[in-house]
C-alpha cells in the first residue's frame, strides 16, 4: 500500500514513469498546492489557476519521461506551470501588445516599507488585477527571473515591448499599493 510521503521523490517519479496511478496522486497531492501558488501569479482569479494547474499537471504526466535528474524535480514541474499559464492565456485571452520603448525600466523603486507592509494574498490580489500582458511579463521577470529577451521567445513580444509591459505594470503596482497604504493609514488619495 502507498503511504503519504513514504518514498522520496525520485522513487515517486520513477513509479509515475512506469504510469502508476497511485503514485501520480501522491505526486500530485505533493506538490498542487505550491503550484497552485504558481499558477495563481499568472490568473485572473482562482477558478482559472486551478484550470492552470490541471492542464499544467496533464503535462507533467505526459513528460515525465523527458526530466532525467538534472535539477530539481519541483523546478521541472514549475518550469511547466509557468509555460502551462502563458498558454492557457494564449488560448483563452488576447495577450496585449503594447508600443516598444526605448528605455524600459526607468521607474523610481517602490517604497520598501509600504511592499513590507502588504501581506502576500494582497499583493496577490493587486498582481491578479493587471491585465494578461503586463501579468505575464511581470511574473516571468519579477518573480521567475527570467530576462527580457527570454520573455520575449517564451510570450512572441519584443524585448521592448517586454520591457515596457513591465515598466507599465510596475507603475500600476506602485499606484495601487499607495491608494491600499493611504486606506489603511485613513490617507485620502
Amino acid at each position: 500500500m502507498f503511504l503519504e510521503n513514504k518514498y522520496p521523490i525520485e522513487e515517486l517519479v520513477k513509479r509515475c514513469k512506469a504510469g502508476e496511478r497511485k503514485a501520480q496522486e501522491m505526486l500530485y497531492k505533493q506538490f498542487a498546492s505550491k503550484m497552485l501558488g504558481v499558477c495563481c501569479r499568472y490568473a485572473a482569479d482562482r477558478m482559472e489557476a486551478e484550470d492552470m494547474m490541471q492542464n499544467g499537471f496533464i503535462r507533467v504526466f505526459q513528460k515525465i519521461e523527458d526530466f532525467r535528474g538534472d535539477g530539481s524535480f519541483e523546478g521541472w514541474i514549475r518550469r511547466i506551470m509557468v509555460h502551462s499559464s502563458i498558454e492557457y492565456y494564449r488560448k483563452h485571452h488576447k495577450m496585449l501588445q503594447l508600443v516598444d520603448l526605448e528605455e524600459g525600466g526607468n521607474e523610481a523603486a517602490t517604497n520598501p516599507l509600504a511592499t513590507a507592509k502588504l501581506a502576500a494574498n494582497d499583493l496577490l490580489a493587486l498582481i491578479q488585477q493587471l491585465s494578461p500582458g503586463y501579468r505575464i511579463v511581470f511574473n516571468l521577470y519579477a518573480i521567475e527571473g527570467f530576462s527580457h529577451r527570454e520573455i520575449a521567445a517564451i510570450v512572441g513580444i519584443t524585448e521592448g515591448a517586454s520591457k515596457s509591459q513591465l515598466s507599465r505594470a510596475r507603475s500600476i503596482l506602485r499606484e495601487q499599493v499607495i491608494k491600499m497604504e493611504g486606506k489603511k493609514y485613513g490617507y485620502a488619495r
